[in-house]
Parts: C-alpha cells; sequence; structure tokens
C-alpha cells in the first residue's frame, strides 16, 4: 500500500510537470511532442476540441492492448496518469500564464520539463503515452527493432506538424522530442556519479586488499582466466564514487603497471555496506 500510495504521488506530479510543460511553452508556440501527445496536440489544433479528450480517447486503445502483457496494476496507474494529464492540462490552461513565446526557450525548458514528468511517471509504474506499447506489439511480429518503430512514428508525426505549422515549429518541435528523451532517461537512470571498476591483474588479492585499507571501499573476487594466456587470474570488481576514481586508478597502476581496468557509469546502487 505505501507503494502503491508513492507510486500515485509521483505520478500525480509527473502529470502535472507534463502538462505545465505544454500548455506553458509547448502547445502555445504550436511546438508539439512525439507519439500519441504530439497527435493529441494536432489533433485539437485542427478540430478545436478539448487537448484533454484527445489524450484519453487516444492513449485507451494502447492501454487496453498492453494489459495481457504489462498487467492491471500497470494499466490502472496509466489510465490514472494519463486522466491526470488531462485533467492538469485544463487546469493550467485557466490558471497559469504562458512563459515565454520564444521558440528556442520553449523547445529547451518545454522539453525538459516535459520529459521530466514523463521520466516521473515511468519510474512509478505507469506511462503518458501509447506509442511504446504499439512498438513492443508491432516489434514482435515484423522485424523491426523498438527504437525503430518509434522513430519511424515519429517520422510521420513530425512531418505532419510541418505541413501543419510550418517547417520551422517542425524542426523546434523535433528539439523538444531531443531534449526530452534525453530528461527521461537521466529520470529513470539517474543521475549516479558512482563508477563500477573491473581490474584483471596477476596481483588480483594484493590490489583488492589495497582498495579495502587504502580506500575503504568493498571488493568482490571473480576468479577468471586469460582468453590468450589461458593464464588464471582473478578479477577484482568494486564501485567508487567518481571523484576516488583517480585515487584508485593510481594505486592500481602503482603496485601493476599491467592491469587492465574496465570502468563503467553506474545507474543505482543499492546495499547497506556501500552506503556506509
Amino acid at each position: 500500500m505505501k507503494e502503491f500510495t508513492t507510486n500515485l504521488l509521483f505520478n500525480t506530479l509527473g502529470a502535472f510537470l507534463a502538462a505545465f510543460a505544454l500548455k506553458c511553452f509547448l502547445v502555445p508556440n504550436q511546438i508539439i511532442d512525439g507519439g500519441i501527445v504530439g497527435i493529441s496536440i494536432m489533433a485539437s489544433y485542427i478540430t478545436k476540441i478539448n487537448l484533454g479528450i484527445f489524450l484519453v480517447v487516444l492513449n485507451i486503445p494502447f492501454l487496453i492492448l498492453a494489459l495481457n502483457e504489462f498487467g492491471k496494476r500497470f494499466i490502472f496507474m496509466a489510465f490514472y496518469s494519463v486522466g491526470m494529464l488531462a485533467l492538469f492540462v485544463n487546469l493550467v490552461s485557466h490558471n497559469i500564464p504562458i512563459i515565454t513565446h520564444d521558440l528556442l526557450l520553449s523547445s529547451v525548458f518545454g522539453g525538459g520539463i516535459l520529459g521530466t514528468g514523463v521520466g516521473i511517471v515511468l519510474k512509478n509504474n505507469a506511462c503518458l503515452d501509447g506509442t511504446e506499447i504499439l512498438a513492443i506489439k508491432v516489434s514482435k511480429k515484423f522485424p523491426w527493432s523498438v527504437g525503430e518503430i518509434i522513430m519511424f512514428i515519429n517520422i510521420f508525426i513530425f512531418t505532419s506538424a510541418g505541413f501543419l505549422y510550418g517547417w520551422e515549429q517542425a524542426m523546434y518541435s523535433t528539439l523538444t522530442y531531443i531534449i526530452a528523451y534525453r530528461a527521461i532517461d537521466t529520470i529513470v537512470e539517474g543521475l549516479s556519479e558512482e563508477k563500477s571498476i573491473r581490474i584483471i591483474s596477476d596481483k588480483g588479492h594484493e590490489l583488492g586488499q589495497a582498495i579495502i585499507e587504502k580506500l575503504n571501499k568493498t571488493v568482490t573476487y571473480i576468479e577468471a582466466q586469460g582468453g590468450y594466456s589461458k593464464a588464471n587470474k582473478t578479477m577484482v570488481y568494486c564501485i567508487v564514487p567518481r571523484i576516488e576514481l583517480y585515487k584508485l586508478r593510481e594505486l592500481v597502476i602503482s603496485m601493476d603497471e599491467n592491469a587492465f581496468l574496465s570502468i563503467e557509469n553506474v545507474h543505482e546502487v543499492y546495499g547497506k555496506r556501500y552506503k556506509k
């Protein structure tokens, strides 16, 4: 129940941020996003029917389509989030003024805020756009990836926006989509500054002990074998904050100049020992 309530609260916040971006930055400047949101904006512009109605009606078929694959809880959360988005779109338009008519500012800030809202909803077991659901379904029957299908759909949407609003607006819409996409990734994957390190060395245990003693970091030993030399080696795995990466690298090189280091970004870290 606690997790369910938390999801509802965050999905409400995400829907509000998305509505705020749409009504205060994008829609007044004839800038759209991709997917169902973009189609809804254009449909509302052509028919003069309330945007919130299109956001709900156009998403319903895709959410029903996802029922068997994503489960009832996801569908409930998605319906709730889309409903809140439609509600907030109307509330925001009546109570909050348009922020700016500068197209570049609208694209950057509108895309960033929209992506933040969508990312919050995605991270809390829901969605605001059924395009990805359609892409997942289609990808199972045709030899195209989910990303390729979404790209094809959005090319059609932004081309349509070019004919409807003009090509300058279509280009700003594409910029908005790119910024929103990156903001979604940042919210879903996190702003983690941790690095995961893999060290392969003939002195694996000695290096691991030095990391524990000098950097106060826990390590894991993994037995490995060289593909070319066939020699048995010990791989040392650990996670360190980015600020301590230089110290670790210097420590490894000072003990074994021939050590092999692999450094990767880490999006999230859990574990009592690491938190300490």
